[in-house]
């Protein structure tokens, strides 16, 4: 079965923009639903409303996987769930590491969904030496101690990090340094990385804050007039996209 080390999705190669391939995992979702249903084909327009986008959006984001569907007739379900998931590097197995294994790490340890989407947990890690040994989601915790011989011997390129802020940096480091080139990090601090490293961080708090803003502007619409955005609202506004829309993940 091949690694994360054997292969790059091919997304970057293509010159398919990053808002494409942001948008890319909502319509394998999607399509994903449709064949579990044994939906042979979708329209354009049924397909963009189940991924929350617009139908030209959808459209013009697959011309760059060179996919148009077929007039009056639409997408072919099994093939776009293929295409995608070959363009997202899908098709193969990714060996990933979690670090921090508290409370967060652990949920993220049984999440059922990591198997079914091309990733394999190989390894937890924690720098508790009482928490060495001790099986979460089926998987022995293994100490910091031995996080480069973790990730030589089982090819991980991709690491999670769910420490706290302070450790985070630390740990980033040392990933980066055994060879992992994405990271997908949870703690609440952002991360410093060389070229050629990829982060992705999920802030639930800024999420929040954003929605937050929206509750509110919609209480001073309700009322008349809108409220003062609080400092972190009027950031979360400004990080909005040219279409106006707020990624569900925050890059760093």
């Amino acid at each position: 079965m091949a690694t994360g080390r054997t292969h790059r999705p091919a997304t970057r190669s293509r010159g398919i923009p990053e808002a494409t391939v942001a948008r890319l995992p909502l319509y394998l979702r999607a399509l994903t639903a449709l064949s579990e249903r044994s939906v042979p084909t979708v329209s354009s327009e049924e397909l963009a409303a189940a991924a929350g986008v617009n139908s030209a959006k959808l459209r013009k984001d697959f011309s760059y996987l060179g996919s148009y569907g077929t007039r009056g007739v639409g997408y072919d379900v099994e093939y776009l769930v293929y295409q995608i998931s070959r363009e997202l590097g899908l098709t193969q197995d990714w060996p990933v590491v979690i670090v921090g294994i508290g409370n967060l790490g652990a949920a993220l340890a049984n999440y059922g969904g990591f198997a079914s989407r091309g990733f394999r947990v190989a390894a937890l890690i924690d720098a508790d030496p009482q928490m060495a040994g001790k099986p979460v989601a089926g998987i022995p915790v293994q100490h910091t101690d031995d996080l480069e011989r973790i990730i030589q011997d089982n090819g991980v390129s991709i690491g999670v990090i769910a420490t706290p802020a302070g450790a985070a940096q630390q740990v980033c480091d040392r990933l980066v340094g055994a060879g992992v080139t994405s990271i997908l990090n949870f703690a609440p601090t952002v991360l410093t990385v060389p070229d050629g490293v990829d982060v992705r961080k999920v802030d639930l708090s800024i999420e929040l804050q954003i929605l937050a803003f929206h509750e509110q502007r919609k209480a001073g619409e309700d009322g008349g007039a809108a409220a003062a955005p609080t400092p972190q609202a009027a950031a979360a506004a400004a990080d909005q996209g040219p279409d106006g829309d707020v990624p569900a993940v925050m890059p760093a």
